[in-house]
């Protein structure tokens, strides 16, 4: 039998796990879970989430599939496994309310069907392309009347509290929440936001009074709590309340980024677009990697020429909400997530395994990095020799473009500093991805000293 790997984010609900044997992603749900596994189906629920597009996919397999794991379970579902996973922290503000969105029409189809959410975990939405998708089938449990809803805290500590500091302060929400896993508190954010906006009716329910409540004791609102009668229409009208609110936020001050603003006024050359059509033809990626993906040009030419699924990575908010808008109307296999190269997501988490770093969960079959390099090696002292390496660790062939100290891009880098980049050549450059990999393609940009190269590190079939 093939070796069976729990995944290490799911450890913490002992109704299910998700495990992993060979690329099979498979979920249990054990008996504790039965009764309510059953219900939800029975509703049609379930269905029709997944007919909408805002439920994965699920398929029931034998159990024996899993071994003695599954011995133990009452039924073993399999899922597709999904490219990328993501976490809330690298995604834009619209993402993020993208998912917000989704959360609460899944709250409120699901009441219609006499069920509830057992939370509100962001972690449980993940996204094909700039469309979101929730993830976690034992979610859900039969309703009972009555009933506050429970995740009410954790959707405004991990959705709406995060989009609140950005839409109102300014702010972006992603290293806040990267440093504190579990999302923005009502109490931080009280903190930070001025008078004005806390005596705002919404913000002083969610925000003001929240923060109140979790100054309770526990005793205090074990006595309380239970008290509490909601109305199935106050459940409905509050999740509805939430849902105009969160629809109409936007970021805060929306200007025009520096690399935005360039992306705009700088059209791609054609011979990079040529090169990228070329290669995405040759190679046939499932999965791209845009690294520097600004508005993400260059992923909308690799899906024209074929490729199935491109992430972006960049550190420029601006251009990220461009890269997603942009995606999202076009209805592009694309997402652009918010990540400083230099400073790529950690392991994080339980045991450092709950949420993995970029570089275990990077799997692409290729990747671009142009007009990128000179960014790291002499914006950021990154050693030539060890980006290109960390490069072609990420993905088995690509397309790098190097840019020489005579162009005005790197006479910018370098106009208030000492040059001390003496292995900053293209010499170098070629060499280095030369040990590494077999140079299939060199190109000269025409009208600039620019050079965009095409790597392997496996024979390709031409």
């Amino acid at each position: 039998m093939n070796d069976v790997m729990q995944n290490p984010a799911s450890f913490r609900d002992p109704r299910g796990s998700i495990y992993q044997v060979d690329q099979r992603i498979l979920r249990t749900v054990m008996p504790v879970a039965a009764a309510d596994f059953d219900f939800v189906r029975s509703s049609g629920l379930i269905e029709k989430l997944i007919n909408s597009g805002k439920l994965i996919a699920e398929q029931q397999v034998d159990n024996t599939i899993l071994g003695e794991v599954g011995q133990s379970a009452s039924y073993v579902l399999e899922h597709p496994r999904l490219a990328l996973i993501s976490y809330p922290y690298e995604w834009t503000f619209a993402a993020l309310k993208a998912a917000a969105l989704l959360q609460l029409d899944i709250i409120l189809e699901a009441l219609d069907h006499g069920v509830m959410l057992t939370d509100a975990s962001a972690y449980n939405i993940q996204f094909q392309g700039t469309q979101p998708i929730f993830i976690d089938h034992l979610a859900f449990r039969r309703y009972q009347p009555g009933e506050i809803w429970q995740g009410h805290r954790q959707f405004c500590e991990q959705f709406l509290n995060p989009l609140l500091l950005q839409a109102y302060l300014g702010v972006p929400f992603n290293h806040h929440y990267r440093g504190a896993l579990e999302g923005i508190t009502a109490a931080t954010l009280k903190k930070l936001l001025p008078f004005y906006r806390k005596i705002i009716p919404k913000v002083f329910l969610h925000v003001v009074l929240q923060s109140s409540l979790q100054k309770t004791s526990s005793s205090d609102a074990v006595k309380v709590l239970p008290k509490i009668n909601m109305p199935l229409d106050g459940l409905r009208n509050l999740v509805k309340g939430l849902r105009r609110w969160i629809s109409g936020l936007h970021p805060h001050k929306i200007t025009v980024s520096t690399w935005q603003n360039y992306a705009q006024e700088h059209t791609a050359p054609t011979q990079k677009l040529a090169l990228v059509t070329e290669f995405i033809k040759t190679v046939q990626p499932n999965i791209v990697y845009d690294l520097g993906c600004n508005t993400g040009i260059y992923a909308k030419t690799a899906l024209q020429a074929g490729a199935n699924n491109v992430f972006g990575f960049d550190g420029d908010h601006g251009a990220l909400e461009q890269a997603f808008n942009n995606a999202k109307s076009e209805q592009l296999n694309f997402l652009p997530l918010v990540m400083d190269l230099v400073d790529p997501s950690p392991a994080q988490g339980w045991a450092n395994l709950e949420r993995q770093s970029f570089t275990q969960r990077a799997k692409a079959d290729a990747l671009f990095a142009l007009a990128l390099v000179h960014h790291l090696a002499i914006g950021k002292n990154i050693p030539l020799s060890q980006l290109i390496n960390w490069l072609l660790d990420i993905a088995p062939q690509g397309l790098l473009e190097f840019v020489p100290k005579s162009d005005p891009m790197v006479q910018e880098l370098l106009r208030l500093r000492e040059d001390i980049f003496a292995d900053y050549t293209e010499d170098n450059f070629l060499q280095c991805i030369k040990q590494r990999a077999e140079i299939v393609k060199q190109v000269r940009v025409v009208g600039s000293e620019r050079m965009l190269v095409w790597y392997s590190k496996k024979n390709i079939k031409m």
